[in-house]
């Protein structure tokens, strides 16, 4: 690209030189290196004597020649502007003090063209560089003093005074630097060794080695010098001491490390590698007992050593290097052979019993104990004791010289505690003291001493009515810490009757693991709880028992409809009233009145119109069912209305019956001046009286027949007998229903209705052994009762001797509760 330009501009100058006959002069511009962009160097304008409008005129331009155009001319100045920075380190490779960039300023038009030159002034603005950032020597210490060695150079890219000027060494003892100049005034640097090097005592010396330039301000670069001192066999081993003293316990195991030499040579390499080894000053003797290793230095017993033989020995031990010259360190050692109190007491167990029953009592002999020891002396005294952390309820007497009794000092307990391993701890008195622990194991027989325990006293179970036959209702499960067959239960309900009905009937407890399960299905308007007692027994002898009281308490089902009572009708027939036309708003018409057996939400009943001939012309109060008119009626109406009646209780899902109402309306009734003018054949009995009659005379029945069952019934009355509260120390429910019906052996007649709207009544028939006997009659399906069961007493014992039991008759419906609700 440059050689292209160059080519271009001479023959552009050819051409010119050709046409015009003339060249202009060289101009000639300095600048330092590194001018920001945008610089004026000079106004080429007033330089070149030209106008300013003629360089935009004449299309003047600048061409730089074998070199990157770093310039431009700015047209409506005439200055030279600098476009980029220009480091001459990158313009002029060489290292000449001058560097020059050339380039013409051409104008056309006439064509005339300019010569300039340009010249970098260099700047400080590199610092020198090693081109070994860390440089590694290896110096024997036998080195003479004055050995000179070779570094590695700095190169500066600047030139002149800004190239390296010297170099610098960082602080040493051993260490000096010579710097030399060559041709080229580079400077050239060597190492020095000034004095002796010793490798015991510095084995590596570091050292900074930095080069300066001569610019303002100087710039500098830095390298390491590692030198490595290399050993020499100079050292000879030596020992922490010159003599060792150690004790020997006699009989000590073979292989047992008495000491472990430690001798150091100042060295490396071979020339610190030590081997040991003993001299011939040792005896045969002291080699066949202890041996030595040859690397590690470690003295071991290799031999058996016996206090009454030999009492001391002395070893005499070398250390050398392994060097080309080998050094050498000597050593004495002296062993003393210890006395050992070596002889372990012996333990022996005579009239020993590992099974003993809990209930023994308290001084019964578990074992003899004998202690002896071979040694003499304090070696030979023997302490025998029981482990005392583990509260171990025996004791040790003294029985006689080296015997000893094991004896009981506590009661035992199984279910506490059903072994114990009763370690006696035996140790002589010698120094160190020897000793053994020897381990009795001894079982705990079980007895039959743990009645079985409910984890409550009082049960309740809820059970929903029409629970299928067989469910379970809980688990009545009892513990006994016993073993065995003191443990296992077996599980019963203890009898008594309910209205001649065994609880065995009702309910049923496994006797294996006490789950309660129901026989029959319960009826909640029949009985409501039950109240009974369960036993668990063991198999122990003589068996031990324990027994909870449960009650059983039956939860309402919505499985009874409704039953419409009012108005009164035969079975499956439909009700029907006459009312006047003439009736007014708000005349009542009817009123439906259903009855529910069940309880509480599930007897609940609303009342709502299912059918109606005509919605604009009656009303349904869905709470008393009342049947009104909401307006008069019409001639347009018609004279027969029939209404579809359903009354719904609240239960889920909910029970309903229903009722047809035909409505028919006849004319009013005249008044008694008119019906005197009416003929004698006329039937003064319309069909409207007629119904009024029937319905007061009734009424009036009912209300007599209602008052007569009352009085008979107050009459009837038995006095109420004192109420027998349950003792204070049991935790037991009893129901309201059972409190009423322990006040009064005798039980008041119910009236209930039915479906057919009969009266039925229950009476009290007799009372037997403490037993409550009910005649039921044929109770049409639907009428509801209650019959529910308590003991009289709540103790175990009065329900097992006299099983006791009250009956109570609920009346969830009477003609009173049904007459208080008709208007």
């Amino acid at each position: 690209m440059a050689r292209t330009q160059w080519t271009a501009a001479a023959v552009l100058c050819v051409f010119a030189v050709l046409l015009w006959g003339r060249v202009a002069s060289i101009t000639r511009y300095s600048i330092p290196e590194e001018m920001e962009a945008g610089s004026i160097v000079a106004n080429l304008a007033t330089d070149l004597g030209l106008d300013v409008p003629g360089l935009t005129e004449r299309r003047a331009k600048l061409d730089a020649i074998s070199s990157k155009n770093y310039l431009d001319i700015n047209r409506e100045t005439g200055d030279l502007v600098i476009r980029e920075k220009i480091d001459r380190e990158s313009v002029c490779t060489s290292k000449t003090a001058a560097c020059f960039m050339k380039m013409d300023v051409i104008l056309e038009n006439p064509v005339r063209i300019f010569n300039v030159e340009l010249e970098i002034m260099d700047i400080n603005d590199n610092a020198p560089v090693f081109r070994r950032k860390a440089m590694h020597l290896d110096i024997s210490e036998a080195t003479a003093p004055g050995e000179r060695f070779s570094l590695t150079n700095a190169v500066d890219a600047d030139v002149g005074a800004n190239s390296i000027k010297t170099y610098l060494l960082s602080k040493s003892e051993s260490f000096s630097i010579d710097i030399q100049t060559g041709s080229d005034g580079s400077k050239y640097v060597d190492l020095l060794l000034n004095g002796v090097l010793d490798r015991e005592q510095r084995g590596l010396h570091t050292l900074i080695l930095t080069a300066l330039d001569g610019g303002v301000p100087a710039r500098s670069g830095t390298a390491s010098i590692v030198v490595n001192v290399l050993d020499i066999n100079d050292n000879s081993p030596v020992f922490n001491q010159s003599t060792y003293a150690i004790n020997v316990t006699e009989n000590a195991a073979l292989g047992t490390v008495l000491m472990t030499l430690n001798a150091t040579d100042l060295d490396e390499g071979k020339n610190a590698e030590l081997v040991y080894s003993y001299t011939l000053y040792t005896s045969e003797k002291t080699q066949e007992v202890f041996s030595l290793d040859p690397s590690t230095g470690a003295i071991k017993v290799k031999g058996l050593i016996d206090y009454e033989e030999i009492q001391s020995f002395e070893m005499y031990i070398q250390a050398h290097d392994q060097g080309s010259a080998p050094r050498s360190g000597q050593c004495k050692v002296t062993v003393r052979v210890v006395d050992l109190n070596d002889n372990y007491p012996v333990v022996t167990i005579k009239s020993l019993k590992t099974r003993v029953r809990e209930d023994v009592p308290v001084g019964t002999l578990i074992a003899v104990v004998s202690v002896s020891d071979k040694d003499s002396g304090d070696n030979g005294v023997v302490d025998i004791s029981l482990n005392r952390q583990a509260m171990l309820p025996f004791v040790l007497n003294k029985s006689s010289e080296d015997y000893f009794e094991l004896l009981v000092s506590e009661p035992l307990d199984r279910e506490m505690t059903n072994g114990y391993d009763i370690t006696l701890r035996v140790r002589d008195r010698g120094s160190p003291s020897l000793g053994e622990n020897e381990t009795i194991v001894l079982e705990v027989l079980d007895i039959n001493d743990n009645a079985p325990a409910f984890p409550q006293a009082f049960y309740t179970v809820h059970v929903a009515e029409n629970n299928a036959p067989g469910a379970l209702l809980t688990s009545l499960s009892a513990y006994d810490p016993d073993l065995h067959e003191n443990q296992y239960l077996v599980y019963f309900i203890m009898e008594k009757e309910i209205a001649n009905t065994s609880m065995s009937m009702l309910f049923s407890i496994n006797p294996e693991n006490g789950n309660l399960y129901a026989l029959k299905a319960f009826d909640y308007e029949i009985e409501r709880d039950f109240l009974f007692h369960a036993e668990a027994r063991d198999s122990g002898s003589p068996p031990l028992s324990a027994n909870v009281t449960v009650r059983v308490v039956v939860q309402d089902q919505n499985d009874n409809a409704p039953i419409i009572v009012a108005p009164w009708r035969p079975q499956g027939s439909v009700v029907e009233e006459v009312i006047p036309r003439s009736a007014d708003k708000g005349h009542l018409i009817a009123k439906v009145i259903a009855v529910d057996a069940d309880s509480e939400q599930n007897a609940r009943v609303t009342y709502q119109a299912l059918q109606m001939s005509d919605a604009s012309l009656f009303s349904l109060d869905q709470y008393n069912g009342e049947i009104r008119t909401t307006r008069m009626f019409s001639y347009r109406d018609p004279r027969q209305q029939r209404l579809v009646i359903v009354a719904k209780d609240n239960g889920e899902p909910s029970l309903s019956a229903t009722v047809t109402v035909k409505i028919a309306t006849v004319e009013n009734v005249l008044p008694f001046s008119e019906a005197t003018e009416v003929p004698l054949e006329y039937d003064v009995f319309t069909d409207l009286n007629l119904y009024l009659v029937i319905g007061l005379g009734a009424v009036s029945f009912l209300l007599l027949i209602t008052i007569l069952v009352i009085i008979v019934l107050k009459c009837q009355k038995p006095e109420p007998k004192p109420l027998k509260m349950p003792p204070p120390n049991r935790n037991s429910v009893i129901s309201r229903n059972s409190l009423i019906s322990q006040r009064s052996s005798t039980i008041a007649d119910s009236t209930l209705i039915s479906s057919d709207a009969y009266w039925y009544s229950l009476f009290l028939a007799e009372t037997r052994k403490g037993n409550v006997v009910v005649r039921q009659p044929i109770v049409p399906k639907g009428a509801g009762y209650f019959m529910s069961s308590i003991p009289r007493s709540i103790g175990p014992s009065e329900i097992s001797d006299s099983r006791a039991s009250t009956l109570e008759v609920c009346k969830p419906y009477t003609w009173e509760s049904i007459l208080r609700k008709v208007p």
